[in-house]
């Protein structure tokens, strides 16, 4: 089987815990306002211009984002790093976009992971049919589950989609006994306020499942740049909805008062 992806980043230090190897598939349903790898969005290898400055000139290049690979072929490029990910408690992540849109190339590479015994993770949005999931669960050690909006209103408006299969995902996923780490993005006026902290709070709770850690992420402007150069509106909040320090352990506060162990950043 062949699978579109976009990336693989070695040594990776924020996609699970110990040293990992991440693979980006691409493609996302998701549309998040505040997205930094729009390159991740579309289904399809996207086609950029570059411009290259060589001896007091300048060039332009055609770069090509995302590239069909055989299963055979990514693990290739994930073993090479089993010695530093075996010693450090690492393994492989499956990111994006979104892995779960590609639910067949996923299983597959999810499957050889184990047979090379390596620790599986996938950071996932939680938008996925309950049978991809199904497909992918067994072999998956942890999931990084993505919690952005819990209003499903605000949810549409910015992310393009309801939240419903997203909390019911992971309601399962919880009743299952997976052990899953939630990701939640801060941004000023959109997902950091009280009322949305407060809601994520008493969601987690109310699955009942012990959770290894609560991963809080300062928004940033960073992947701006990328919108232009692949030619698509930039809807990105300002640098003001960047949060400060000071605000956000007040949000980390929160969460720990209720007993989640929280980490920032990554």
């Amino acid at each position: 089987m062949t699978g579109l992806i976009f990336d693989i980043k070695r040594f990776a230090v924020h996609d699970g815990p110990g040293i990992r190897t991440t693979v980006f598939l691409k493609g996302c349903p998701l549309h998040c306002r505040w997205c930094h790898n729009p390159e991740g969005q579309s289904q399809t290898p996207c086609i950029s211009e570059r411009k290259v400055h060589l001896d007091g000139r300048e060039y332009v290049e055609e770069e090509v984002t995302g590239r069909w690979v055989s299963g055979a072929e990514v693990m290739d490029e994930v073993i090479r790093e089993r010695l530093v990910m075996e010693e450090s408690g690492g393994g492989v992540t499956f990111s994006g976009g979104e892995p779960l849109m590609q639910a067949g190339f996923l299983t597959e590479l999810l499957g050889a992971s184990r047979r090379e015994g390596l620790h599986t993770t996938v950071d996932t949005s939680g938008y996925a049919s309950r049978s991809a999931l199904e497909a992918a669960a067994p072999l998956t050690d942890l999931f990084l589950y993505d919690l952005k909006l819990i209003d499903d209103a605000a949810h549409r408006r910015h992310t393009g989609c309801s939240n419903a299969m997203i909390l019911s995902n992971f309601r399962w996923l919880a009743c299952q006994g997976k052990t899953l780490r939630v990701r939640i993005p801060l941004i000023r006026g959109l997902t950091a306020t009280p009322e949305n902290t407060r809601a994520i709070a008493g969601f987690l709770l109310s699955c009942g499942t012990p959770l290894p850690q609560i991963d809080l992420l300062p928004y940033h402007r960073t992947g701006s740049h990328k919108y232009e150069k692949l030619g698509i509106p930039c809807h990105m909040p300002p640098k003001a909805a960047e949060l400060t320090a000071a605000e956000v352990d007040e949000i980390a506060a929160l969460f720990r008062e209720q007993g989640f162990m929280v980490r920032t950043g990554g």
